[in-house]
């Protein structure tokens, strides 16, 4: 059993204490740490001195080299069944060889936001892999601002990293871009971990751009099929739609609409459907379908 399918066997048998959420989402948040040379885990101290810099005051509950484990103290779930409240994990592996690929190819088309990512993944043969354990039960701000401070803490406890690789979204940053990040923090999350992506439909003039990422929240991603429109621009209200969806703890329901866009501008003039659909792209997954009215392609339920 691989080091994936044990936080994910865990997080399964502690999400039955949760069962008033979707067991498909909000799981395990897992990152990739790429290096092209192998490095030692940093001693206790300064990786529990990083970390609380970053998350307030921890405790390490592990630290053998092999793993090490931390405990936020800022931050607790309510367990009903036992009337306790318990602080997520955070856990740190040492640094191993990649034995399986990072991306699939779908995703490796989609490095955006790491121009280099393409020779970052030819060049790494190691990885230090990081997750959170029992955190899908947190308040979804809460769960969002700790795991932005947990991946700036890890990238400056690793210095040699060359990129992370949220494993949700496939979203790929360089370590330089995370420590030299403009966002707001309380952006960050979306920034960080939701990956948007851009298809051309082969055979048409038709696009489409999609999210993922956002199901670590329990919360919906986005789809756009249209044509006739620059995607760069479609991405912008991609972008706005994810913060108003994240701001107002989701609000939106199927046949409610959104401001839409008229030449690069969003606008109340015009109102776009919202609809709940399955993907169209993998991994399939429940989405809010944006039809972009006489920009929209494909047909709707």
């Amino acid at each position: 059993m691989g080091i994936f399918d044990k936080f994910k066997k865990k997080e399964k048998i502690l999400q039955q204490d949760l069962n008033n959420k979707d067991e498909h989402q909000g799981m395990v948040f897992i990152v990739h740490l790429l290096m092209d040379k192998i490095c030692d885990m940093p001693n206790k101290q300064h990786m529990q001195n990083v970390m609380n810099k970053h998350l307030g005051e921890t405790d390490c509950f592990c630290h053998d080299g092999k793993v090490a484990g931390f405990v936020p103290k800022k931050y607790t779930i309510h367990f009903e069944k036992d009337n306790k409240d318990i602080p997520p994990q955070l856990m740190i592996t040492d640094c191993v060889k990649i034995e399986q690929p990072v991306m699939d190819e779908i995703s490796a088309s989609q490095l955006w936001d790491c121009p280099d990512g393409t020779e970052i993944l030819e060049n790494c043969e190691y990885q230090v892999i990081a997750t959170d354990i029992m955190a899908s039960g947190l308040y979804y701000k809460d769960r969002a601002e700790m795991l932005v401070g947990y991946i700036e803490a890890l990238v400056e406890l690793y210095p040699s990293c060359k990129a992370v690789v949220f494993e949700t979204s496939k979203k790929m940053f360089t370590r330089d871009a995370i420590l030299n990040c403009s966002v707001p923090k309380e952006s960050r999350f979306i920034y960080y971990a939701v990956n948007v992506r851009f298809f051309n439909i082969q055979g048409t003039d038709d696009m489409l751009i999609d999210t993922i990422g956002m199901s670590t929240l329990f919360m919906p991603d986005l789809q756009y099929h249209f044509h006739g429109m620059t995607p760069d621009t479609v991405v912008s209200h991609a972008y706005n739609l994810l913060s108003y969806i994240y701001e107002n703890d989701n609000p939106i329901k199927s046949a409610d609409t959104i401001d839409g866009i008229v030449g690069d501008v969003m606008t109340s003039d015009v109102q776009w459907k919202l609809q709940y659909e399955d993907s169209l792209i993998q991994p399939v997954r429940e989405v809010i379908d944006v039809n972009m009215g006489e920009y929209a392609s494909g047909s709707r339920t």
